[in-house]
């Protein structure tokens, strides 16, 4: 892996996976936390139809995609705080809608023949330095953001009801949120792929909820998962010659089971660690 990093590449691949660790990381505790796992991948893949609006029309991929999926989460969103009860299966439907719609405008735009497993997978060894800009200003976004509303998403994530009667303004937080993960998704399907990123924003976290006390200490151990999954898949991929988004997702798959069978056969032993 360090002879590999002599070529650009390999050193922006690593950078993008940092990043792509560190904003997964953040975001994807509050998502865990909250139980809003669907919700992510439903803005996941409905960005599949702003893909398809940025190449169809002409317009840049950023303003097209990022405005399709900030509709489609500030909708998902207000269903969910409405009628919980409906929201999956309102949610299902934006999700199926907004991926069958990418992909109709993709068939229909001239000349464009479009690979889809690169939307899927991304090409982590193919980040250009300018992707590198926008996740280093989605970072230090999201850490400020974060920071500074760290009390409230603390009694929003553990008991909204208390957060309301706090005065915390649990809608106004859920929605800039849930804006903030439509961002993040954006950004990062181009690099990591759109499996990759949920599997970044569910597996991580899920692993480190369990070894945390706190929403902050989960957050940071997640991260540090992430960022281990992160070079692990790529040192596979370089070695053995894989797919990086694939090898990456299948190593923080590997590491899930791996949790889930410590915590039947040695967490239950000694309940005292937990």
């Amino acid at each position: 892996m360090i002879e590999a990093l002599q070529f650009e590449f390999m050193r922006n691949a690593v950078i993008a996976g940092f990043f792509a660790s560190l904003i997964c990381g953040v975001i994807g505790s509050f998502v865990v936390v909250n139980r809003l796992v669907f919700l992510a991948g439903g803005i996941a893949h409905a960005a599949f139809g702003g893909i398809g609006i940025a190449l169809f029309f002409g317009v840049p991929y950023m303003l097209g995609t990022l405005g399709f999926s900030l509709l489609a989460a500030l909708i998902m969103t207000a269903v969910v705080l409405k009628n919980k009860s409906r929201a999956d299966t309102f949610i299902g439907i934006l999700w199926a809608v907004g991926m069958a719609t990418g992909i109709i405008l993709l068939d229909l735009t001239p000349g464009y023949n479009v690979n889809l497993i690169s939307y899927l997978f991304g090409s982590i060894l193919a980040v250009p330095t300018s992707d590198i800009w926008w996740m280093l200003g989605l970072s230090f976004f999201t850490i400020v953001s974060t920071g500074f509303f760290y009390r409230d998403l603390l009694a929003i994530s553990y008991d909204d009801e208390f957060a309301k009667l706090r005065g915390v303004p649990v809608n106004l937080i859920y929605f800039l949120f849930i804006g903030l993960i439509a961002v993040s998704i954006v950004i990062l399907i181009r690099v990591v792929g759109l499996i990759l990123v949920i599997a970044l924003l569910t597996i991580p976290p899920y692993i480190a909820e369990k070894y945390s006390r706190s929403l902050s200490k989960m957050m940071i151990l997640s991260t540090i998962l992430a960022g281990v999954f992160n070079l692990s898949g790529l040192w596979l991929a370089y070695t053995y010659n894989l797919t990086s988004g694939a090898t990456i997702i299948l190593v923080a798959a590997a590491a899930f089971f791996i949790s889930m069978i410590f915590d039947m056969f040695f967490l239950k032993k000694h309940p005292e660690l937990t």
